[in-house]
């Protein structure tokens, strides 16, 4: 028998193999360097109920169906109309990638790890000697934890990202899977699965992202006779016949400090490792997006004027949003025809940009180059180059271009080049408002091909990536951008849990949050300036909104925070953010904390009324046990006149151990709903 291991920080994976597909024999926590595989090896086998095997268990990498397999097989594909049932030996192995080979079939698989920061990354490749059409290829198959009881996956929808669901490990298959052509609100490519009794800040804990933003598959397998297998792969039947496919890149990850272990290793792989940054040594800018200033109606001196009051409060990078190219007065035309409006900006975009930079801001513009208009001069000329039949349903009154077709991405390349190469622009908003009208993974591979050539020719653009708010969040579309517009609600009630949820995935630098207007058009909510600044403030802040329209008081409380965030984001835009245990279920918390665990800081979001009278304690986490830290609740002033208790924390900064800060935790001042409380510690 031969075996392997490949090391994350955190985890280890050991592969074994008799002859056939390599099995993971082992996936959990760090094994000592000098760890007997022979042994890993050993206490892996069992014994299948009715004889089948009694050696190795035959869930593989790529689980094969010619086993009678009873779950989901890795491969599934037709020759010639016929189904094929290969049966893979390992012909190679070295240095993490393995070569298995099907003869009679003339199909050979390659499964490669690589260690990737905290995380591993894995991917299966597939080629065939003659023409297949391919139906399931999984990325490489793990075994899942028997010592769990649940799988945690996300749904969500518009302006609803996010949302954790709780399914129960049970015989047969739990599968996911989003065929809208993009990684999804509805169905994010991430998973989590803990242990019985593991937490946010305890237990051992597994968990898998597939970093692939066209639509993927998810099955959790359990067999009759208790085996689990996971498998992701891209959306089942979206692939055209051919003779090469390959996976997205599955991330894993292993904790044994909760979820916030695996979400860390997610957080810092993406923000250290993945993302290409193009100005990697300037503070991550204050965002102001006009959006909701303004919508389609661009005249330069008003948005002047407001640019003037954005930078006036703290802004430094300045978004003109839809409706600039065109004709676009609404959202019924235009897409597609990616020319300066000369009705609206007869002396063109300079004007705006110099006015801009002239404040002291850099200059970001939108696009969503994907869709276009029926009413387009693009449509009229080329209605061939729309993805889907002729009589389709539409989506926010646009369709689809079909991005695997060279002429259509040399056209939006050409018209997208031609105006950053006359501008100076720093930014572009990305964004895709509707679904595919099929699934079709060659979508995928055609917008990472044009964000590819437009990220080599302008490498010091950023790039965001929007898809009506988060529709798209995954580490295939980072790897070619560096920022996502997480939600389309400004709403900071909404904020505070999509945020919360989305950071077992998400570092604070990528991920945007804008301070909405005083009443939330999506919700029809109206809070205080003090809950939208603060939640703006825990991830990569800015504003979306007429700045005009701030009272005096509202301007003071805004500025203020803006300053704050500024002066603490070169460490934060670096920290973990690590969820944190609450006792009460109202409050969502979560806490900071620098790289070099120096300082921290906490931010606990009262989302309604406590089921108690008084304030339970909150308990921190990831601190040093014996060291002393200073806390301090910044933004006491806030206290409600309600809040009569004298209690420490509002009177003044504290001196606490660790210890006590993990174990008793910190009482925090009673309060309304919507509200938030900041603790800065700081370790001396």
């Amino acid at each position: 028998m031969q075996s392997w291991r490949i090391d994350a920080p955190g985890q280890t994976l050991v592969l074994a193999s008799e002859g056939r597909t390599p099995v993971a024999v082992y996936w959990g926590p760090s094994l000592p360097e000098d760890q007997d595989l022979a042994a890993i090896c050993d206490a892996a086998k069992r014994d299948v109920t009715g004889g089948m095997i009694d050696a190795l268990p035959q869930l593989s990498l790529c689980p094969e169906e010619g086993d009678s397999l009873q779950g989901q097989p890795g491969l599934q594909a037709y020759r010639d109309g016929a189904a094929i049932y290969p049966r893979f030996a390992l012909v190679a192995a070295e240095e993490g990638v393995f070569t298995c080979r099907d003869d009679a079939l003339g199909l050979t698989v390659t499964f490669s790890f690589e260690a990737q920061g905290a995380v591993i990354a894995a991917t299966t490749k597939l080629v065939s000697d003659h023409k297949i059409t391919l139906h399931h290829l999984a990325a490489p198959a793990m075994s899942g934890p028997q010592f769990a009881e649940e799988i945690l996956d996300f749904s969500g929808r518009w302006i609803g990202e996010f949302q954790i669901e709780r399914a129960p490990w049970r015989a047969g298959t739990h599968m996911r899977e989003a065929r809208g052509g993009r990684s999804g609100h509805e169905t994010p490519p991430i998973a989590y699965f803990p242990e019985t009794g593991a937490t946010n800040t305890r237990g051992t804990v597994f968990a898998m992202h597939y970093g692939w933003s066209g639509g993927h598959v998810m099955y959790a397998d359990e067999q009759p006779d208790g085996r689990r297998q996971i498998q992701f792969g891209h959306a089942t039947g979206t692939r055209a016949a051919g003779h090469e496919f390959e996976t997205g890149t599955l991330y894993l990850a292993v904790s044994e400090t909760g979820l916030n272990g695996c979400a860390v290793a997610f957080q810092r792989h993406l923000r250290d490792a993945l993302i290409t940054w193009p100005h990697p040594d300037r503070p991550r800018p204050v965002h102001y997006n006009c959006w909701e200033a303004i919508y389609f109606d661009h005249d330069f001196v008003e948005l002047a004027a407001i640019a003037d009051r954005a930078a006036a409060l703290g802004a430094e990078r300045f978004v003109l949003d839809d409706g600039w190219f065109g004709k676009r007065d609404d959202d019924t035309s235009s897409l597609g025809d990616w020319d300066i409006d000369p009705r609206k900006w007869p002396d063109g975009l300079t004007p705006l940009i110099d006015h801009v930079q002239a404040l002291g801001m850099v200059f970001g513009l939108w696009f969503e180059p994907e869709m276009v208009n029926m009413d387009s001069d693009l449509a009229r000329t080329h209605p061939d180059w729309i993805l889907g039949r002729a009589d389709q349903v539409e989506g926010r009154q646009q369709r689809v271009l079909d991005l695997s077709n060279p002429e259509v991405r040399s056209y939006l390349y050409d018209k997208i080049a031609a105006v950053l190469s006359t501008h100076d622009i720093d930014y572009i908003k990305w964004d895709h408002n509707r679904l595919l009208p099929v699934a079709d993974a060659a979508q995928g591979d055609g917008i990472y091909a044009l964000l590819a050539r437009l990220r080599t020719d302008f490498p010091q653009v950023e790039i965001e990536s929007c898809a009506s708010g988060g529709g798209r969040v995954d580490a295939g579309i980072l790897r070619h951008t560096q920022r996502v517009w997480l939600s389309d609600s400004n709403d900071a009630l909404e904020r505070l849990r999509i945020q919360h949820d989305a950071a077992l995935m998400l570092p604070a630098s990528v991920t945007g949050s804008h301070v909405g207007p005083r009443h939330c058009h999506t919700s029809g909510r109206t809070h205080d300036i003090r809950f939208r600044a603060w939640v703006a403030a825990q991830r990569h802040m800015g504003f979306e909104m007429d700045p005009r329209d701030l009272t005096d008081d509202e301007a003071e409380v805004l500025t203020r925070v803006t300053a704050w965030w500024k002066a603490n984001r070169d460490w934060r835009m670096d920290a973990d953010i690590l969820r944190l245990d609450a006792a009460d279920p109202s409050v969502i918390s979560e806490q900071q904390i620098a790289s070099d665990g120096t300082q921290f800081v906490v931010f606990a979001g009262k989302a309604a009324s406590g089921g108690q009278n008084m304030p339970r304690p909150l308990r921190l986490t990831a601190l040093e046990r014996n060291a002393r830290y200073k806390v301090e609740l910044i933004n006491r002033d806030e206290a409600n006149h309600l809040s009569r208790i004298s209690i420490p924390l509002k009177e003044g900064p504290m001196v606490l151990t660790g210890q006590q800060l993990m174990q008793q935790g910190l009482i925090l001042p009673w309060s309304f709903p919507d509200r938030m409380w900041v603790i800065e510690g700081t370790k001396i």
